[in-house]
């Protein structure tokens, strides 16, 4: 019974998941008649993520005392994220050397007029900022959402005494936020389960084809980095001890990340697993929701996926320093690049395009690519944000806390 009661969220996420595929598979495109119902429970996600992003970061670094431990925080998590994102690429990188992808992939001219991506200051400031307040508030705009949050929660340090009541306001924000998240995720089952109906019944039929070699290369690679990257990772922050309460506590995150397609959306599951992975709540709040928006590895393995393609594509060599100098700088980059939401890679892929000088020909091979691999490229993404805690969390603290079980909440 304690068995039952530890895992009923995921025996009831699996449930709905279930369900909406088989449902998906039997009726086909007709399912999207329930289509809304997905729609609906992932738009709730998404308008109560952006608050929680905020008052996550604002509280975590308005709550510090001194600069110096933050600052350390920081640190070592960019460390963290830079040393996984770049183990994942190189990995990559000798995958693609080893089994090339040679195959010439014929593309038809995009429909419509697809703008330049504009030079590197122009891109820079569309990346780090807004020019009105009003576009913060867009899942679209989170890298700017988050410099705005940290920010706040340094002024906020800052004022001492006269900001007291205003750090407070950030808390309780906090904690509120947390519940209502809480709540949406009631409805988890029904609306990932028509979610997955949805996507099921009309995309499952166009998973392979042109793109087989390029999709089955990805898919292993990105298997075996999950199953073997994630326990190395999981062992270094805490041994065997580390493995166990990592892929014990990271199934709803992974089920969470599969199911809305987004890292931002994930967030909510994340910052519930890190105290039962050891993760200390200071430096859980710091580390998710800034990795939901700085920290992709399944990004960084696409992106050296889709430049191999289009490298193939024209008949150019992919393994000369220069070359693999660059795309690992670009797989950095498009990690930082990329929105944390459905489709967010478009805005890497236009910058990859700009950076190696593609044509426009080939942008349908990346978003294909980039749509096909999106699933498993989002689990990446987003539980890999947890081992990474777990890990700043080992280097920081010398070891991982007692992982606790959060109390059950008044709706449970």
């Amino acid at each position: 019974m304690g068995f039952i009661r530890n895992y009923s969220s995921v025996f009831w996420l699996l449930g709905g998941i279930i369900a909406g595929s088989i449902a998906g598979l039997i009726w086909g495109s007709r399912v999207t008649v329930i289509q809304p119902v997905g729609e609906i429970f992932i738009n709730l996600l998404f308008t109560a993520v952006v608050p929680l992003v905020f008052f996550a970061i604002a509280d975590a670094i308005a709550q510090v005392d001194a600069g110096k431990k933050l600052g350390r925080i920081l640190g070592v998590m960019s460390l963290v994220f830079l040393a996984t994102l770049l183990l994942s690429a190189i990995f990559t990188m000798v995958t693609v050397t080893v089994f090339p992808i040679h195959q010439v992939i014929t593309l038809s001219t995009p429909s419509g007029n697809i703008g330049q991506p504009g030079n590197l200051g122009e891109q820079l400031t569309r990346l780090l900022t807004v020019n009105e307040f009003y576009e913060l508030l867009s899942r679209k705009n989170m890298l700017p959402f988050i410099i705005f949050s940290v920010i706040t929660g340094f002024a906020a340090m800052r004022a001492g005494a006269a900001g007291q009541a205003f750090r407070n306001f950030l808390h309780s924000g906090n904690e509120v936020m947390k519940q209502i998240l809480h709540v949406i995720m009631k409805a988890g089952p029904v609306g990932l389960g028509a979610y997955f109906a949805c996507q099921v019944g009309t995309v499952g039929p166009q998973l392979f084809g042109t793109y087989a070699h390029s999709l089955g290369l990805y898919y292993i690679v990105g298997i075996v980095y999950l199953i073997t990257g994630f326990t190395l990772y999981a062992f270094i922050a805490g041994g065997f001890h580390g493995i166990r309460i990592f892929w014990k506590n990271n199934i709803v995150p992974m089920l969470t990340a599969v199911g809305t397609g987004s890292s931002i959306a994930t967030i909510p599951a994340n910052l519930e697993a890190a105290p039962k992975m050891g993760v200390p709540n200071d430096i859980a709040n710091v580390v998710i929701p800034l990795g939901a928006t700085l920290h992709k590895d399944g990004s960084s393995i696409s992106a050296i996926v889709k430049m191999a393609v289009v490298f193939g594509m024209y008949g150019k060599g992919f393994d000369n320093p220069h070359t693999i100098l660059m795309a690992l700088g670009i797989t950095v980059i498009v990690s930082i690049v990329e929105g944390g939401i459905p489709n967010g890679g478009y805005v890497g892929e236009m910058l990859m395009m700009s950076i190696y000088g593609f044509p426009l020909e080939a942008l349908p091979a990346m978003i294909i690519i980039g749509t096909l691999v999106d699933p498993l490229a989002t689990i990446l993404n987003a539980t890999g944000d947890n081992v990474a805690a777990m890990m700043t969390t080992r280097f920081l603290r010398g070891s991982l806390e007692k992982p606790v079980q959060p109390a059950p909440s008044v709706i449970d």
